[in-house]
């Protein structure tokens, strides 16, 4: 499902005004070093698996439930890589949102990389050299959860 039940109805409320939504994005390295990407059916673009956190959902749960949904892969979250203020961004459809979103370094527990619901066109594993053409911010993202220091990033 791309779009969760409780934002729907607060969009039938408030129609494509700014919503302000929490989110989780993960980077997820198998053994061998290599990062799951997911190529997104909204947009076409590739980029680590992101979602939206149900009301009341603790967040590294959220974005494992998020990456099995859409990737087939079962991950463990190994700790909180960044906490950024994303967007606006605008849908096609017109729905304006602006996500605070966590991200978290994983690595892969088990399953096959594979499109798992509608919301992705493709999914893989890639190493750095093998990259597509990421989303804004991805490839930052999995840079810093490369990092070894443990330390979270912010803005300040």
């Amino acid at each position: 499902m791309a779009t969760p039940d409780f934002i729907l109805k607060l969009r039938a409320r408030i129609g494509h005004e700014a919503l302000w939504i929490p989110g989780a994005r993960a980077v997820v390295f198998d053994d061998a070093g290599r990062v799951l990407l997911g190529q997104r059916a909204d947009n076409g673009q590739w980029g680590l698996i992101t979602g939206i956190l149900e009301p009341g959902e603790e967040p590294a749960a959220g974005m494992l439930r998020e990456v099995l949904e859409e990737t087939g892969v079962v991950a463990a979250a190994e700790r909180l890589v960044s906490v950024d203020a994303v967007g606006p961004t605008t849908y096609p459809n017109g729905d304006v949102c602006h996500f605070l979103t966590l991200e978290f370094r994983c690595r892969y527990v088990s399953g096959v990389a594979r499109v798992n619901d509608d919301e992705s066109l493709a999914v893989g594993w890639f190493g750095p050299e093998e990259f597509p053409e990421l989303m804004a911010g991805h490839l930052e993202s999995i840079e810093r959860a490369r990092q070894e220091d443990g330390a979270a990033h912010f803005h300040r």
